[in-house]
C-alpha cells in the first residue's frame, strides 16, 4: 500500500516516538514490509509532483524509486531504505547500520509499458528498400504528427516501415519528457537507475488487445494508463489492424479527438493524456498471400474485410498508403536513393521547427494537433488554392472533417519545402495521400 509508510509514520509520532516537528509538511510514499523495509511502488513521480504543486518541500520516497522522484525541481528528496532509518532522522540521530538485502524492485511492467520504451538503435529507414513512395508518406507522417494506415500485401515492409518511424522523431524536449515518464511511472514500467524518457515511445499491441488493454482500465483502487497513454507523445501501431475487435478500433476515436482518455469507475475516475501518432497496418484480404495473384478471397471477402476499419475512424487517418509488391528493379534502383534515418530526421526537425515558430503562442506542438475551428480561423490557405476540393466536397468523396485534415496535411508539406503557406500543388498532394493514391 503506497501511503503505509505514511500511516506508520503518523502512529510513531502520536506515540512520542519523534517530535512532530520533525516530519511537519513531509511528504511520505512507499509501502512498508513487515521486517521494516521500505518497498518500492509506482507511480513516484506523479506523485512527487503533485506533492511539489501542494507547497511540499520534503519528500520521503524508497530508496529504489529516488532517481525517478529526484527528477522533480525544488523538491528535497529522501530516499530510505528501512522504516528504522527514517525514524532515526526524523529523531535527528546518525543512520543505523542498515543489514544489506533485497531492497524490492519496482513492479513490474506490463507488456505494453516494456514495448513502449523500445527505440532500437539499429533500425534504420535505409533498410526498407523498394517503397520510396511509403518512404515519403513516411516522413510526412513524423513531420507533422499525422496518423497514417499502411496497406499492402504480406512482406511488402508495412511493419518494417512502422518500427522505422520513431527514429525520425525528435526527441523529447523536459516538459514532455516529464509527461511520458509519469505516465510510464504509474503503469510501473520504468527503469532503476535512469529512469526519464527521452525517446518518443513505440507501443505495439497485439491484435488481441482488450479495450481496457487498448485504452486503460482496471478496478476503483487501481485504474491502469492503456496503450493509447503508453504511447503519449510517441507511437502506436497497430499490426494486422482489421483483426483487433471493432469495439477495441472504435474506442481509439475519443482519444484521437481530443488527445485524451477518462476512465470512469464507480469510486474513483482517472484522466490520461492520450496525445499519440497512430499508424495502422493492414492486408488487403483475411488469407493473406503473399502475391495477388494467388489470392483466393471473392471481392466481398475482401471489401468485409478491410471494411473491419469503420469509417468514422479512417475519417481520422491523415494519410493511407497502399504499398505494392516490390520487383528487382525497385530494389535495385533504392540501392542508390534510399536515405538513412538521419538524414530525413534532419529535415523533419526542420520542419518542425518551422511549424514550431508558427504556432508558438498557441498550445499546440504540431500541425496534427492544431483543431479545426483554429485552423480555417488562423491558418485557412490562401484564397483559390482549396477551389480543386470544391468537387470532392460536393459528391461526398471528402467530409468536413477530412477537409480539415487534407489542410493540415498540406501545411506540413509546406513546412518540408521550406515554403511561408500552402498552394494548390500541396492543397491536392496532401489530398491525394489523404485518400491514399
Amino acid at each position: 500500500m503506497t501511503f503505509a509508510l505514511a500511516i506508520a509514520v503518523a502512529l510513531l509520532g502520536a506515540e512520542g516516538a519523534f517530535s512532530a516537528e520533525a516530519c511537519a509538511g513531509m511528504v511520505l510514499i512507499g509501502e512498508l514490509g513487515l521486517d521494516g523495509r521500505v518497498r518500492p511502488v509506482a507511480g513516484v513521480l506523479p506523485a512527487v509532483l503533485a506533492a511539489a504543486d501542494a507547497g511540499a518541500e520534503t519528500v520521503v520516497v524508497p530508496r529504489v524509486n529516488l532517481a525517478e522522484a529526484s527528477l522533480v525541481p525544488g523538491v528535497r528528496v529522501i530516499g530510505i531504505r528501512t522504516l528504522r532509518a527514517l525514524v532515526a532522522r526524523l529523531r535527528d540521530l546518525p543512520p543505523p547500520d542498515e543489514e544489506e538485502g533485497e531492497e524490492g524492485t519496482p513492479p513490474q511492467p506490463n507488456g505494453l509499458a516494456a514495448r513502449s520504451r523500445a527505440r532500437r538503435g539499429d533500425l534504420d529507414l535505409a533498410d526498407v528498400r523498394g517503397q520510396a513512395e511509403a518512404r515519403k508518406v513516411l516522413e510526412v507522417s513524423a513531420a507533422g504528427g499525422h496518423h497514417l494506415l499502411l496497406t499492402g500485401p504480406p512482406g511488402c515492409g508495412k511493419t518494417m516501415l512502422a518500427e522505422r518511424l520513431p527514429t525520425l522523431l525528435p526527441e523529447l524536449d523536459h516538459d514532455a519528457a516529464l509527461e511520458v515518464t509519469a505516465i510510464h511511472s504509474v503503469a510501473g514500467g520504468l527503469p532503476t537507475g535512469q529512469p526519464l524518457i527521452t525517446d518518443p515511445p513505440f507501443c505495439a499491441p497485439h491484435h488481441t488487445a482488450s479495450r481496457a488493454a487498448l485504452v486503460g482500465g482496471g478496478s476503483n483502487r487501481l485504474i491502469q494508463p492503456g496503450a493509447v497513454s503508453l504511447a503519449h507523445r510517441g507511437v502506436l501501431f497497430l499490426d494486422e489492424s482489421p483483426e483487433f475487435a471493432g469495439g477495441v478500433l472504435d474506442a481509439l476515436r475519443q482519444p484521437l479527438e481530443v488527445g485524451e482518455v477518462v476512465i470512469a469507475r464507480s469510486g474513483a475516475t482517472a484522466r490520461f493524456p492520450a496525445r499519440f501518432t497512430l499508424l495502422l497496418a493492414a492486408n488487403f484480404c483475411p488469407c493473406a498471400a503473399a502475391k495477388n495473384r494467388d489470392c483466393t478471397c471473392p471481392p466481398s471477402i475482401r471489401q468485409r474485410y478491410l471494411a473491419r476499419l469503420s469509417g468514422p475512424l479512417l475519417d481520422r487517418i491523415d494519410l493511407k498508403s497502399e504499398l505494392k509488391e516490390v520487383s528487382r528493379a525497385d530494389l535495385r534502383y533504392d540501392l542508390h536513393v534510399a536515405e538513412s534515418s538521419a538524414t530525413v530526421a534532419e529535415r523533419v526537425l526542420v520542419a518542425r521547427d518551422r511549424a514550431r515558430e508558427r504556432l508558438a503562442d498557441l498550445p499546440w506542438r504540431t500541425n496534427a494537433d492544431v483543431p479545426g475551428r483554429e485552423l480555417r480561423r488562423r491558418f485557412a490557405p490562401p484564397h483559390g488554392a482549396l477551389a480543386a476540393l470544391d468537387q470532392p466536397l460536393a459528391d461526398g468523396r471528402l467530409s468536413a472533417r477530412g477537409l480539415d485534415r487534407v489542410v493540415r496535411v498540406a501545411w506540413t508539406l509546406t513546412d518540408l519545402a521550406g515554403k511561408d503557406a500552402p498552394s494548390a500543388s500541396e492543397i491536392d498532394e496532401a489530398f491525394g495521400l489523404w485518400q491514399g493514391h
